[in-house]
């Protein structure tokens, strides 16, 4: 099948792209991702946003977050990546070039171990009213899975073309959630104990912020027999967990910046250059965080930079794109193409209706009762505190609407002839489409959709006299 234009101009054909690396076996994705989703978020920001929001009631959020936007942009993602062999930008030119610039247990029967488990599954209504619960709980399934970062579609797109990765999605996001589920109980059953022990409250046995996992955890540790040895495989337990996940974001950075850039990074002495380009830069940032205000750096990071608003964004970016402008049916070919079957309805209905709609819901609810971020609910940030998590959440937030501006501008032509180029959906080239009734599907929805953009930016156009 030939290429289509992607913006390049009329007799500018893309560049022939580079060999695909693949994993070796399935278990070694599955051992990839699994890394990369089950780490410090399940055991230790899970646990503390738990709390904070009032044990239970952060459930009810968290579970609508989870089947309509955790578990779907997941299989999204990752579909994505497996179809176009491209990492999380470049598989944006395949699909629609205008978004391309898109891209955290039983053993303890204990004396009173029973309340704390009753504050984490007994749900508070009156919490449900509070917007930073339903922010914390979204953010906290964009964290944890790992989805709109791009991590997914560049491991994805390393699978052989037939592999199952509806099947392996599911199975993954479940032992995510479930890893989650199991490291509340042993915070809030430790919490228990420490609250009857100092005749206090639950919810006033210790600070709601990141550091709660470092007073439950080794405080369960030292009811433990031998608490030294235990002690030693809990920290080197958090390191580990901190590792393998820094592997795969560093991964998928250097995979898209090698698919943006392939003719200079098909050397592999330059990809190891850029990866430790990479590395360097990510240990000085890194510095900051281990000085003595550093908790408080780490969560201005966490709440401005890499959770809340910005991914909420860019889930909602992401599911219009793929659920109206390339297409939810139109995609759900590709994965028949794939994997040889349909995935369940579900998963395309979230994507055009139930994820774009909760995020954006979500979004406005959080602008509207917004509150300045505290440190453990006490200490404020002075001003510029606040205007450097607002620089850090549109430094990645306007990339789309900046491509998107960039993209209008530089392709030749006035504003109603520039369409076609910028919003042009492309096929995947590399394998043979299963049918020719496939093949003509996609012709009819490309044309509809051109059809459509381009009646839109002509009345524009007329009306702004470009």
């Amino acid at each position: 099948m030939n290429q289509m234009n992607l913006g390049n101009g009329p007799g500018h054909a893309l560049p022939k792209p580079l060999k695909r690396e693949q994993w070796s076996s399935r278990v070694e994705f599955i051992l990839a991702v699994a890394g990369h989703i089950v780490g410090l978020g399940n055991v230790w920001r899970f646990p503390y946003l738990c709390y904070k929001n009032g044990g239970g009631a952060f459930f009810i959020p968290y579970v609508l977050f989870l089947f309509t936007c955790g578990i779907p942009l997941f299989f999204l993602e990752t579909s994505l990546g497996q179809y176009t062999s491209q990492g999380g930008i470049t598989c944006w030119k395949k699909i629609c070039p205008l978004f391309e610039g898109k891209s955290l247990q039983y053993w303890s029967f204990i004396l009173f171990y029973q309340d704390g488990i009753m504050f984490y599954l007994y749900p508070d209504p009156s919490r449900l009213t509070d917007p930073e619960v339903w922010m914390d709980a979204g953010s906290q399934i964009f964290y944890s899975y790992g989805v709109c970062t791009g991590v997914l579609t560049s491991l994805g797109s390393y699978n052989k073309y037939n592999n199952n990765c509806y099947r392996d999605c599911v199975y993954l996001c479940l032992l995510n959630s479930f890893t989650s589920f199991v490291a509340g109980f042993a915070i809030f059953s430790v919490l228990g104990f420490m609250a009857k022990e100092q005749n206090v409250d639950i919810s006033m046995v210790a600070e709601s912020g990141p550091g709660l996992a470092f007073i439950a955890y080794p405080r369960a540790v030292a009811l433990m027999p031998l608490p030294q040895l235990w002690a030693i495989f809990f920290f080197i337990m958090l390191i580990f967990l901190g590792l393998d996940s820094e592997f795969v974001y560093q991964e998928a950075l250097v995979t898209t910046i090698s698919d943006i850039y392939p003719s200079v990074f098909k050397n592999n002495c330059r990809r190891k250059l850029l990866l430790l380009a990479i590395n360097a830069g990510s240990f000085f940032v890194g510095l900051l965080m281990v000085t003595e205000g550093g908790l408080y750096i780490f969560q201005l990071f966490d709440y401005y930079a890499c959770s809340g608003m910005t991914l909420l964004l860019f889930a909602i970016l992401q599911s219009v794109c793929i659920g109206w402008v390339y297409g939810a049916d139109r995609h759900y070919d590709n994965i028949h193409d794939m994997i040889g079957y349909r995935p369940w309805p579900f998963m395309k209905y979230c994507w055009q209706y139930f994820t774009p709609a909760i995020c954006t819901c979500t979004f406005l609810f959080s602008l509207v009762k917004y509150t300045p971020l505290k440190f453990s609910n006490t200490y404020e940030y002075p001003w510029w505190g606040y205007t450097i998590g607002g620089v850090l959440t549109l430094s990645s937030t306007l990339m789309v609407p900046l491509w998107m501006l960039y993209a209008v501008i530089v392709t030749p032509g006035a504003l109603r002839q520039v369409q076609p180029s910028v919003v042009t959906v492309a096929i995947r080239n590399t394998q043979p489409v299963s049918s020719l009734d496939t093949r003509r599907k996609d012709h009819d929805f490309v044309s509809k959709i051109n059809c459509f953009v381009t009646q839109s930016v002509t009345q524009f156009a007329e009306m702004t006299g470009v």
